[in-house]
Parts: C-alpha cells; structure tokens; sequence
C-alpha cells in the first residue's frame, strides 16, 4: 500500500497559503446556532500545526446539502466565527457545495480554489471518498499531504482492516445506504 503523505511531507510552509479542506458540516440549531463543534474541532490539530509552522490557512468544506444553491441557513459563517474565535488569522471561504461545480468535480471551481495557493491539506475524512472539486482537484495541482483527522481515521482503519479483533462488528451510520454498499462488499470478505 502507498504511504500517505503527510504534514512533515510538504516542504517547508512558513509563509505559504495552504488550502485546507475540512469537515465543517456540524449540527445547527434553527437559529443558526452550531449545537455540536466535534466535526470543525477535530481539524484543530491540523490548524495549530499549520499555524505553528507559518502557513497562512484557508478553510474550505461544506455545510449540508444546498444542492448548487444558495441556503441561507446552511451559510458557514457561524463555523467562520468559531473558527476565527480560535484562530484569528484563519480564512474561511463560504459553503462549497453552494455552488453547483463542487459536486460536479468542476475543474473551473478547483481552478479557483487553487489559486493564490501554495499547497492543500485534505482533513475531511468524512468526504475524501467523493469525487468533488475540492476534494479531488487541489491534489492534481498543488503539494499534497492528509490532515491529522484523516491521517488517524486512515490509521485506525487500517488497523481494523489488516488485523482485527474478533470477533469483529462493524457499524455503519449516514444518510444514504447506497453510499455505503462498496464498503459493505468489501468489509464482508474481512
């Protein structure tokens, strides 16, 4: 199996904008208030390392399931002023999946996304199987590496795949079963 690069893999960040894709879609209340920040406070390792080495960091991900269009109650700013309450010099740029090139792996979008930046860090474990701009463009154009978040999720998996306990259970959650039939195949045969 190819080794995953990670952070210590990029060159050298200091003064350098990294493009950082995370897991931002966290549960809201109807007033627009984030009611749970496990998903955005996962990628703090990742920041804090990036920060601690210089870069200059722009957040991207999404919130929901706008569908191309514009959501006002999906917007990611309460997630932008968490996150700048954290990290005061952090970027966060508006929910991705607001415009309807994301989902269509549009290369216009990863054109933009990647541009003005010097490297991209994917921490958003719960979407790098999808085939969307900002998942699979930036790594096609700029050095590449996994987040903390992905790196240990990776880890903890393949532990599970290679040398399981048994017996062995596997539980499976999300909104879509059809998203999951692949996995389900593959993990029956373990």
């Amino acid at each position: 199996m190819t080794r995953l690069p990670l952070l210590e893999d990029l060159p050298n960040v200091n003064a350098k904008r990294v493009l950082v894709r995370v897991d931002l879609d966290v549960p809201m209340s109807s007033d627009g208030r984030i009611e749970d920040t496990a998903r955005v406070d996962a990628a703090t390792d990742t920041l804090r390392w990036l920060f601690d080495h210089g870069a200059h960091v722009t957040v991207c991900g999404h919130l929901g399931r706008p569908k191309g269009t514009v959501v006002d109650r999906l917007s990611v700013a309460p997630v932008r002023q968490y996150l700048t309450n954290r990290f005061a010099d952090v970027e966060v740029l508006e929910n991705l999946r607001f415009d309807p090139r994301e989902e269509a792996n549009d290369s216009s979008l990863v054109d933009e996304l990647v541009r003005n930046h010097d490297m991209f860090v994917n921490d958003a474990f719960g979407t790098c199987h999808r085939s969307h701009a900002s998942i699979v463009g930036p790594p096609q154009h700029l050095p590449s590496a996994a987040g903390r978040t992905l790196q240990r999720e990776i880890e903890v998996l393949g532990g599970l795949l290679d040398d399981p306990a048994r017996p062995f259970l596997a539980v499976m959650g999300g909104a879509k079963v059809s998203d999951k039939l692949g996995v389900i195949e593959s993990l029956l045969q373990k």
